[in-house]
């Protein structure tokens, strides 16, 4: 199994992306095959990444899928690659709480046995950032570090006294690379995070670019000469002890067919929920509610998952023709599943757009954002996602509200991770389910075989 290069930092902000970008870019104009992945529940990042790899870039996230399932996924992720890349989230230690790695890169790295490579900020920082250093390394002796890149450094004296500051304290981690400090160097943002691949944040220039800053500022030969990691009483497993198959749920009948939205409105998507979908027997047909006149022929189902239909409102609100084929699809029965952009395109408007009217709902954005966490969700009735009494996580993070009547049922009961806050959502409506929360099916892979099941029942 492939040992992981983990793309750390002390915190957010400190330019893991822009690295991790410009390095899997650099490693794929070597010829080699990088496989890429991101650590915790984000969509942006990820299809960042597939721009610059060329591959699928998959979450591993522990508190969704446990560690079983990150294990699992990294396995499948790495079929067929030379390196594999992890970017991670927030600070190298910052998780689910302050007294363990519980929730952070840090746990993955941890699982994987990776090797990591912290992204320092090293603006107004000289020998202090070898003090930083210094802690990050040492403070769990069971991490494995193999090197520091500084970013966003401000001289050829800047970066002399970096190197000279950590060469002066014994057994620190050797120094890969400085990076200049250059604002153009920097990816487009909107209310949500970043611009998405899907709306050209990453276009060829700029990917060029970051390359070919790599490739001057990091030692990328001393990146690929690292040694694998050794096996530990901490993690450490080999490809054939993981079980890369997803298992097959056993197919009656016809193909299940289900569409699934896919355009610069409706692009969030784990890998693995579109995976388990066609291992429980689906047939995946992707349409685009912003282009496309009518939806594909002979669905037995739809799916539609997040990402900024407010920001394309007025286009999709103007495709009259598309927004009937899919009230049609409701009113036919045939099972629609929805999260956040797919709830809000299901409502009667964002405002002031009307769009379907599946749900007699109104939503409206808001100035500060509404909502932002881990989710566990148990069904309080039976749904097309299984039956009541199914527990699936899942995670929100959304700017608008929705307006929906009270005799619209509800059908999930939510909690928080921390278990302290509860409360009720998930909107049901006929053979339509919808809600805000980005559910992932590796949480329980047995709803994505209720959810193809609940599409053939409508054959």
């Amino acid at each position: 199994m492939l040992t992981p290069l983990i793309i750390a930092a002390p915190s957010s902000g400190c330019g893991k992306t822009t690295v991790t970008l410009g390095l899997m870019a650099a490693l794929k104009r070597r010829g080699l095959e990088v496989a890429p992945f991101k650590v915790g529940p984000d969509y942006i990042d990820p299809g960042l990444h597939a721009v610059a790899s060329g591959r699928i870039s998959r979450n591993l996230d522990g508190w969704m899928c446990g560690e079983e399932g990150v294990r699992s996924a990294y396995a499948r992720g790495c079929q067929d690659a030379d390196v594999a890349v992890v970017e991670g989230v927030m600070g190298l230690f910052d998780g689910a709480t302050g007294d363990s790695n519980v929730g952070s890169t840090a746990e993955i790295a941890g699982w994987l046995n990776g090797r990591i490579i912290l992204v320092v900020d090293a603006r107004s920082q000289a020998r202090s950032a070898a003090a930083l250093v210094s802690g990050f390394s040492r403070f769990d002796p069971e991490l494995q570090f193999a090197g520091i890149i500084f970013n966003r450094v401000g001289s050829d004296r800047h970066q002399e006294l970096l190197r000279q500051a950590c060469s002066s304290v014994a057994g620190l981690p050797p120094v890969l690379g400085c990076i200049r400090r250059d604002e153009e160097m920097t990816l487009p943002e909107r209310h949500l995070g970043l611009l998405t691949a899907e709306e050209g944040a990453l276009d060829s220039g700029f990917l060029t670019r970051l390359a070919d800053v790599v490739e001057a500022a990091i030692d990328i030969d001393a990146i690929l000469d690292l040694p694998s990691s050794p096996k530990s009483d901490r993690g450490g497993f080999e490809q054939d002890e993981i079980e890369l198959d997803l298992p097959l749920a056993k197919r009656e009948g016809k193909p299940v067919w289900i569409g699934v939205a896919r355009d610069k409105a409706f692009c969030f998507y784990y890998p693995d929920n579109l995976e388990l979908l066609r291992a429980a027997g689906a047939e995946l047909v992707e349409f685009s509610p912003l282009t496309d006149a009518k939806l594909p022929a002979d669905l037995d189902g739809l799916y539609f998952g997040g990402g900024y239909p407010e920001v394309y409102a007025e286009e999709l609100a103007q495709n009259g023709s598309m927004l009937a084929a899919v009230r049609d699809a409701a009113d036919a029965g045939i099972p629609i599943y929805a999260e956040c952009g797919g709830l809000i395109y299901l409502a009667e408007a964002i405002e002031p757009q009307a769009v379907t009217g599946i749900f007699p709902a109104t939503v409206r954005m808001l100035p500060k954002r509404k909502a932002l966490g881990y989710r566990e969700v148990t069904l309080q009735a039976d749904t097309l996602l299984g039956p009541a009494g199914t527990v699936l996580r899942g995670h929100e993070f959304h700017y608008s509200e929705i307006e929906m009547p009270e005799e619209v049922h509800r059908v999930y009961r939510v909690s928080a991770r921390n278990g302290q806050e509860t409360f009720i959502e998930g909107y049901a409506s006929g053979n339509v389910l919808g809600s805000y929360i980005h559910l992932h099916f590796g949480s329980n892979p047995q709803v994505a075989d209720n959810f193809v099941a609940a599409c053939r029942n409508k054959q």
